[in-house]
């Protein structure tokens, strides 16, 4: 693998990206315990206006054969190829406010280059903070709010909203690895670790995902809809729960999930409720959100993708 290889390649139509934006990162990797970021990114890159700022180079940072690129397969010819996507980009929120957004597979190789990429691009464009995501499967109930371990520089969203503060050793993930070299660099950096219920880490649970958008927003001021994403987890929970009221030994365990749960948090000395999936704006919030935000934007600004706003 050629080492002087460059990992970061700017887009021909890359946007001018203005200073001082807050910085997204989520990569699967290492756990995805309920989907959550996998979902997550899908819902970022698909739900939201966003342009390319540049991509990082898979024949540097993946393992092929350990995920590999999916072909389609038309008859007797082949008629698409799609890679895996490691790349940046200036994406706006439902209200219309930009963010960078680095989204993709979490790199099997070269990790401090990688590293070293990211906290230049974030310097180049003055990030005025970092929020990274993961998830991990624990022993808690779906019936409960979907708790955060905190980690970072930014002491007030630990205080409000860390459930679970471990002095242990883990296996590290390049998330990890960011937030302690944007830390060195005394760039703001706060890591949200999902908590999943262990028995739905093998699922797409949309809640999971809806936690997510809740903690970006918790960091970083971010609104998000997650209307699709409410539904499918309103039809969830209703299959989960037809499957527990089934079964005797599923109800008798997630009653004790849930009475150790109760007796955890009733010790808790959090500053403020931990990160929930009701915190996320209704339709009509977001609307009002978005003509404060128009009534409030200088007359004649551009947008940053290349337009007004409409």
């Amino acid at each position: 693998m050629p080492s002087s290889a460059p990992l970061f390649e700017r887009a021909a139509s890359a946007p001018p990206v203005p200073p001082g934006l807050p910085l997204v990162i989520a990569l699967t990797g290492f756990t995805d315990a309920g989907g959550a970021v996998s979902q997550l990114i899908t819902y970022l890159r698909d739900e939201l206006s966003s342009q390319l700022v540049g991509s990082f180079d898979n024949d540097v940072l993946l393992d092929y054969r350990a995920r590999r690129p999916v072909i389609t397969f038309d008859g007797e010819r082949l008629t698409d190829y799609r890679p895996q996507r490691l790349e940046l980009t200036l994406t706006r929120d439902a209200v219309g406010a930009p963010f960078l957004l680095l989204s993709g597979y979490e790199p099997d190789f070269v990790w401090e280059g990688f590293s070293r990429a990211v906290i230049g691009l974030a310097q180049q464009h003055e990030v005025a903070s970092v929020t990274w995501l993961h998830s991990i499967p624990m022993p808690v109930p779906h019936t409960r709010p979907i708790g955060t371990t905190v980690s970072g520089t930014r002491d007030k969203l630990t205080a409000a909203h860390s459930v679970w503060r471990p002095h242990t050793e883990v296996p590290g993930t390049v998330g990890h690895l960011l937030e302690y070299r944007f830390a060195q660099e005394e760039i703001p950096v706060a890591g949200f670790i999902l908590l999943v219920p262990h028995y739905l880490g093998d699922t797409e649970y949309p809640a999971a995902t809806l936690a997510a958008l809740d903690c970006i927003s918790a960091a970083t001021g971010l609104l998000f809809s997650g209307d699709e994403l409410r539904e499918q987890n309103r039809e969830f929970l209703r299959r989960v729960t037809e499957q527990v009221s089934e079964s005797a030994d599923l109800t008798q365990m997630l009653k004790g999930l849930e009475d150790r749960y109760d007796a955890y948090m009733a010790g808790s000395t959090l500053a403020a409720p931990i990160v929930h999936t009701g915190d996320l704006p209704s339709a009509d919030e977001l609307a009002a959100e978005l003509e404060r935000f128009l009534a409030n934007r200088p007359t004649g600004e551009d947008d940053q993708f290349g337009g007004p706003l409409g």
